[in-house]
Parts: structure tokens; C-alpha cells; sequence
């Protein structure tokens, strides 16, 4: 399984998901996002073909698109993601 997981450093969300990939000893790679926040978020927009809002985190599993934390654990509650 490749995770991967685009960050911002003051995200409490981006903390969030990193600690839950953490707490399940599962391996991840993370990008971020900070600097040209604009230009960034613009690349990952153009990367995944996202329509509307960019947010942080944007999780990554096999290429595809989970979305954010809260998207993450919604799948996982639904059983739509096992690890």
C-alpha cells in the first residue's frame, strides 16, 4: 500500500492523520505544502483533478484520492478502508 499525505506544518488536521497512520505502524510519505501555498495547492488541485477547494491534508492511497482527515476516518468507520 503507498500512502501518501500532502501537509501543512500548522494544520491540525495534517497532525491528525499523520498520527493515525502512526498509531497503526502503517508507512507513509509525506509532501508539504507550505511555502507558495497558492502555487502548491494549485499543483495538487491540477495532480488529482480536485474540483473546487483545496484543503490540507489531501491523503493518497494507491493513487487514489481519499481526500481529507476527516474522509480518511469516515472510510475507515464505513469499512470502505482496512489497514
Amino acid at each position: 500500500m503507498n500512502i501518501e499525505i500532502y501537509t501543512l506544518s500548522y494544520c491540525p488536521y495534517c497532525m491528525k492523520a499523520k498520527e493515525f497512520f502512526k498509531s497503526k505502524n502503517i508507512p507513509f510519505v509525506e509532501y508539504s505544502l507550505d511555502g507558495d501555498e497558492d502555487k502548491n495547492f494549485g499543483e495538487l488541485q491540477k495532480k488529482f483533478n480536485i474540483k473546487g477547494e483545496v484543503t490540507a491534508p489531501q491523503i493518497i492511497i494507491d493513487n487514489k484520492r481519499i481526500g481529507g482527515y476527516s474522509d480518511l476516518i469516515e472510510k475507515v468507520q464505513n469499512n470502505e478502508l482496512t489497514f
